[in-house]
């Protein structure tokens, strides 16, 4: 890792953690767990402070749902030591696909694989 690379970090806390954010890692931090996607979960020593470390880009909705209700303390105890009972009917977690190629593109839209027959659409041409 050059010198750039290095100050760049100082200030650029998307691509990974800041070298601030590593640095309080080191020395305050406790980690936790770790989730399915990569990311490592920690907290201080007296629980006042919880955070992630993202495993590549820095985007909120690649935490699942059971790190999530940790970090926000709807519950105190990590999946780690307690985990959430998922019900049947529920899908697996899934990050916001927005702005990549697999995200939703409903019938008709202009980013629909296949367009939609448009007969009914009459293309208006000056007189």
């Amino acid at each position: 890792m050059g010198l750039l690379d290095n100050v760049k970090r100082l200030f650029i806390w998307w691509g990974s953690q800041t070298l601030n954010t590593q640095l309080w890692t080191w020395r305050k931090g406790v980690k936790v767990g770790e989730d399915a996607a990569g990311n490592i979960f920690y907290r201080n020593a007296d629980d006042s402070r919880r955070w992630v470390i993202f495993k590549g880009e820095a985007e909120a909705s690649k935490v699942g749902p059971e790190w999530h209700g940790w970090l926000h303390r709807t519950w105190d105890m990590p999946p780690t030591l307690q985990p959430l009972q998922h019900k049947s009917w529920e899908k697996p977690h899934q990050e916001n696909l927005t702005g990549t190629a697999l995200a939703y593109a409903p019938p008709g839209s202009l980013r629909a694989a296949v367009p939609a027959d448009r007969r009914d659409y009459e293309a208006w041409t000056p007189e």
